[in-house]
């Protein structure tokens, strides 16, 4: 089900959706409803296989400068420790989900994206930035450490430690420029060749099984934290074996043979 909320919008373009931040006024930063509409929308995809793949980008000139502060107000029912673990607590679910949901999710990002929007970024499979991007640990500016929201998970994975120990323990930018080189993003490009360049490596994407595509990102999820190659090798095998037994594997192998396009039906 889809969330329904001015803080974020969603387009559904055949089996690719696009997810956008819309606080653009706030510079996309993250309040209660943003926060509990984005959860709202990752568990839910759980269930949607409809939805293949999923593009995330914002309005405005910035993709997410980071936490809303001033809008997680304590109402009083709860005392500080707990009201500022609720906070915690629900920014980091986000990033869970995200993790968790069966489609690839290709993020988009232009201007800031700071402490909180760098982790989502982070916990995207596929990063693609406008030259104007540039992302910080940002906790670690404002009292609290850097490791925050699956940086210290994410970071040292994506970019090895030393860059990642510089960013973190400075809360130093990083733009688009070195961002690409090290690998954090795929790709720099112009903004408005942004989304078109987003939608060409999706619809790749949409070239594959559906179940496969989705057993290829939980794998992926597994073998980067597997215990050794020989428990990466065992996950691999396994999938494949399974998938070799759906209809869908069949047809790829009669459509190669034919050479033409398969016909998928996620079976």
């Amino acid at each position: 089900m889809k969330p329904e909320t001015d803080s974020i919008k969603i387009e559904q373009r055949g089996a690719i959706e696009i997810l956008s931040l819309n606080r653009p006024d706030k510079l996309n930063t993250m309040n209660e409803e943003m926060i509990f509409a984005l959860q709202d929308y990752f568990r839910g995809l759980q269930d949607r296989h409809d939805v293949r793949v999923v593009l995330f980008r914002a309005e405005g000139r910035a993709f997410c400068a980071g936490l809303d502060i001033g809008a997680w107000q304590n109402d009083g029912s709860q005392g500080q420790v707990q009201h500022v673990w609720r906070t915690q607590r629900s920014i980091a679910t986000v990033m869970q989900l995200m993790r968790q949901c069966p489609q690839p999710i290709i993020t988009l990002a232009q201007g800031a994206a700071c402490g909180g929007g760098f982790s989502l970024l982070l916990a995207s499979d596929v990063r693609y930035g406008a030259p104007s991007l540039k992302m910080n640990a940002a906790y670690i500016k404002i009292g609290l450490g850097g490791c925050d929201m699956g940086s210290s998970y994410f970071l040292p994975r994506l970019v090895g430690s030393s860059l990642a120990s510089e960013l973190i323990l400075t809360g130093r930018f990083i733009h688009a420029e070195r961002a690409e080189k090290v690998g954090l993003i795929s790709e720099m490009v112009d903004e408005d060749k942004l989304l078109a360049t987003v939608l060409s490596l999706a619809e790749e994407m949409l070239d594959t099984a559906p179940m496969g595509l989705r057993l290829t990102k939980d794998a992926l999820n597994r073998n980067i934290d597997a215990q050794s190659f020989e428990a990466a090798l065992a996950i691999e095998d396994r999938q494949q074996v399974m998938l070799s037994m759906t209809e869908d594997s069949r047809e790829a192998a009669k459509a190669f043979l034919a050479k033409r396009k398969p016909e998928y039906k996620d079976r």
